[in-house]
């Protein structure tokens, strides 16, 4: 993928959740903000995203404070950021969000074109033996490999 950069990505999601429909978001940042992401300061792991008067917010992402601004320029690392999407995609989430289940989470953070973007992804939560049966599946997947790698 041209011109793209990929700065975190949350590999619990697909772990912990169905990923239906992904989504290209970009993101309303302050100046030290962006320099954090360039840097690599980013944790997705505890990330949702929660529709507010029609807009869709991503919340509790960690962004470290940029050092070099020090404290008197800095941000809030978990402060709500506002996502921007087109506004069917919006109606479309919001709707999806509302049936009993389903919840948006982010998937990756990267840098497209320079500019900071965020994948996010409807997602419905697994049950523990959905997510064991995954497991299950997947070691399978991996014995099968093996298998035909070794003739």
């Amino acid at each position: 993928m041209a011109g793209i950069k990929v700065i975190a990505t949350n590999r619990r999601a697909a772990h912990d959740y169905n990923l239906e429909e992904r989504y290209e978001a970009g993101l309303v940042l302050t100046g030290t903000e962006i320099k954090s992401i360039r840097a690599g300061r980013v944790n997705l792991k505890d990330g949702y995203v929660q529709p507010r008067q029609g807009e869709l917010w991503l919340m509790n992402v960690h962004i470290a404070p940029y050092d070099p601004a020090g404290r008197h320029f800095g941000h809030d690392p978990r402060r709500p950021r506002k996502l921007l999407l087109h506004r069917r995609e919006i109606n479309r989430l919001i709707a999806r969000v509302q049936e009993r289940g389903y919840t948006i989470i982010p998937t990756r953070l990267y840098l497209k074109n320079g500019r900071a973007k965020v994948e996010i992804a409807l997602a419905r939560g697994r049950r523990k033996y959905d997510k064991r049966r995954a497991i299950a599946e997947r070691d399978a997947r991996r014995e099968v490999e093996r298998a035909l790698a070794g003739r």
